[in-house]
């Protein structure tokens, strides 16, 4: 919800998996979130950040590596 000021005031945003698109409950304690910084061709930090979210039932299958590499590929390719 958004107040009259355009904060949101909400106490509990849920998020959805980067890899199945199911919404991350606030019992799954086993989800994860990651933030990878952007580099610039120094390989600096330009303080850009893309961030993916994974349930538990993702990372209890083993799944996490392979979804966040698939991930990360379809969204440089997406930049070029």
């Amino acid at each position: 919800m958004i107040n009259d000021e355009g904060a949101n005031v909400d106490l509990y945003i849920p998020r959805k998996c980067a890899w199945t698109n199911k919404l991350i409950t606030a019992k799954d304690h086993a989800a994860v979130q990651l933030n990878i910084g952007h580099l610039n061709e120094e390989g600096m930090y330009n303080g850009q950040t893309t961030t993916f979210a994974f349930s538990g039932s993702v990372r209890a299958m083993g799944a996490s590596d392979s979804a966040l590499d698939r991930l990360w590929k379809e969204k440089n390719s997406e930049q070029q």
